[in-house]
Formats: structure tokens, sequence, C-alpha cells
């Protein structure tokens, strides 16, 4: 039995926490892949992972083993790399998850410049405001807005998103400009964002000389899309803090106006994040730094 196949399949189903998702990102009948795990128990004399009927974990005996595995698969990938063509002509399937609006506005319009430098890497591209489980849903990498929460992932700081507080001409002929943050809370309607991950409604912040307000205000709508929160300020549902790169096309064509401008929101880094253990691949890198140079490219993402 191929040693390194097993020691790969074996780091995919630690990672994939089931032999179903393990099979499935492997591309491999489950039933094989329960097979070389058997093998390689049986190789090895230890018991290397707890089997339930809903997840597999590692016991401690498999926990080492997977630490030295992945270190060894890791350099085994560089070293292939480096002798091959794969740092100059970087190729294969490459599966990433974007935010919904980065996507839409700024990603893949620009995407046929990625593939123009790298024609034989296949994009994979899940769109969503929602959080990824790089390691189970078997992703590549992911751009994302907010401070970071898993510590044990890679990220590289591309951005920031510079927020400013819109409305629409129609809100504001309705319901008047609102001249100081606390005129929101009183006379005004808010659009909400809240988490996808937690439900927790994210608060409006406001900072002038010093001075900081938070306003949990009252509303009739709340989202947890960013193209939706978009378009619920278009429409005229309320006043909203949409990032600038965002609102740039609507305040162009008049649809939304800026309010409060004295006023300054604090930005949100964005990062693009990969499992430690995808560090050395050569369509991730690619890509990684292609998407610096996109970003690099915004002025309203600086």
């Amino acid at each position: 039995m191929d040693q390194i196949l097993t020691m790969r399949v074996f780091a995919r189903v630690v990672e994939a926490g089931t032999f179903t998702r393990a099979a499935d990102s492997l591309a491999l009948p489950k039933a094989t892949v329960t097979k070389q795990i058997q093998h390689l128990e049986a190789r090895l004399r230890v018991k290397l992972l707890n089997r339930t009927t809903r997840r597999v974990t590692v016991t401690a005996d498999g926990a080492a083993y997977y630490e030295r595995t992945a270190r060894l698969l890791a350099d085994l990938d560089e070293l292939e790399a480096s002798m091959g063509n794969a740092q100059t002509n970087p190729q294969g399937r490459l599966r990433v998850d974007v935010g919904s609006s980065v996507a839409s506005l700024l990603i893949i319009p620009a995407l046929s410049s990625f593939f123009e430098r790298y024609p034989d890497i296949q994009v994979d591209m899940g769109v969503s405001d929602r959080p990824v489980d790089l390691i189970g849903d078997n992703v590549d990498c992911v751009i994302r807005g907010g401070e970071l929460i898993d510590q044990s992932l890679v990220a590289r700081r591309i951005g920031n998103l510079q927020f400013i507080t819109v409305a629409s001409p129609d809100y504001l002929r309705r319901f008047g400009t609102p001249q100081h943050p606390n005129d929101l809370q009183d006379t005004h309607r808010m659009v909400n964002f809240f988490s996808p991950r937690t439900g927790r409604m994210f608060p409006h912040d406001f900072e002038k000389d010093g001075e900081e307000i938070a306003l949990d205000s009252h509303h009739r709508i709340s989202v947890n899309d960013s193209n939706a929160y978009t378009a619920a300020a278009v429409a005229g549902l309320g006043v909203t803090q949409i990032s600038r790169f965002m609102a740039a096309p609507y305040l162009a064509n008049g649809a939304l106006v800026q309010v409060l401008p004295d006023w300054a929101i604090k930005p949100i880094p964005i990062y693009v994040v990969y499992p430690p253990n995808r560090h050395l691949s050569a369509k991730v890198r690619s890509f990684v730094d292609w998407t610096v140079e996109l970003f690099n490219s915004q002025p309203d993402l600086q």
C-alpha cells in the first residue's frame, strides 16, 4: 500500500473530522479511506482515531502522528514544487471563499487578469458572508474582513475597509439630514447588520475629536449580507454605514448621499487566510500575491 497516500488520507480525515468529508475531498470511495486508516493503525500497532457515528477525533498517539505527518507532507510538496515547474507555472484546482461584496465588486471583475497570468489554475469560488471552516470544507483560502478568531490559521493583511455613513436621497427627503449621530437614535431609521456567525448585532460607531459614540439603534430591518445591506440603503430603508469602495458607484450616480462626513468610523482590516499546512502551495501563493496587488490598486481599500 502506498505509504505516502495513506499518510495523506490520515491527515485529511483528521482535518475534515469525518471519513465521508475526507473521502469527498480526496475524490476517493469512503470504503477506500476506511481501509487505508485500518491498514495504517495495524501497521503502527496503535489506535490513531476515535470513531463515533458523527465525528472522528484523534487519540494522543494520533495527534502526535498527525503533527509529524503534516510537516512531512508539507516538506514533500515543497520539494516537488521546487523540482518541477509549479513555481513558474502553478496549476490545479484552487478553492477560495470570498465575501459577497468583495467578490462581486472587486475579485470577479478582475479575475480575467489572474487567468491570463495563471492559465492552468481552475478557481472554485464560494461567495458568502458566512464563516467557512477551511479545514473541514477543504477550502484553500478565504478573504474576510474583521479581526481573526482562529489563531492557528495563517493570515496576510491585504487592506482595510474604510466606512462612511450614507442614505438615499428619497430617505433624506422624508426624514431630513442628520446633523449629529444622536439624531440617528432619536428621529431616524437605521439598517442594521448582524453577524452571520453569531447573530450579534453590530453597533454603529462614530468618532470625532476624541469623542466616541456607539449606537445600538432600533431598526426595522437588519441583514447579514453586505450586498443586501447596500441594497437596503439604496431602497431608502434607512441610514447605513457601508464601506467606501461599495458606496463609490452609488455616490457617483446619486443613488446614495454621504451624511455626517465629519464623524469617522473605525476601519476593519481585510485578510487573506489559509491553513498552515498549505502555505507552500504554489497555486495558493499565486492567488494570495495577485490579491495583494489587486487590493493595493484600490485607494478606498488602503
